[in-house]
């Protein structure tokens, strides 16, 4: 799943870095890879926590909206892959009837978005029930 993160310094040698989506959820490097690593294990374990409490994970907000929080000022925006999913139990496949033009958008978009047809169909259902 991706989250946006933002990175950030106060003596342009260790790196914090922040989960916007994820209230609480921070981590730290001494530098960005490092920065950036870390937030993985960071993401990991703020989800497994939020679920086993019964609470859903934050909607996933704009970029925009992250950018205009005076907090972040300044910051490196960037957008990790953490492989929480796992939190979710076992994959169901399913059988659906799509109208052919709507799949042929969403082969592309999830193409261009580097997301596979099911991957792009479970965040755009996430999304639109805030779960």
């Amino acid at each position: 799943m991706k989250f946006t993160v933002v990175l950030h310094t106060d003596d342009g040698q260790r790196y914090g870095v922040t989960v916007p989506d994820l209230p609480g959820c921070f981590s730290g490097g001494d530098s960005l890879d490092e920065a950036l690593d870390s937030v993985l294990e960071a993401i990991d374990l703020h989800v497994e926590t939020l679920l086993e409490d019964g609470e859903s994970l934050p909607a996933r907000q704009p970029l925009a909206v992250h950018q205009s929080n005076p907090d972040y000022a300044g910051g490196v925006w960037a957008v990790v892959d953490a492989p929480v999913e796992k939190y979710f139990g076992p994959a169901d496949k399913i059988n659906i009837t799509v109208p052919r033009l709507i799949l042929a958008r969403i082969d592309d978009y999830a193409k261009r978005h580097g997301m596979s047809r099911s991957g792009f169909l479970v965040e755009a259902a996430r999304t639109a029930m805030h779960a």
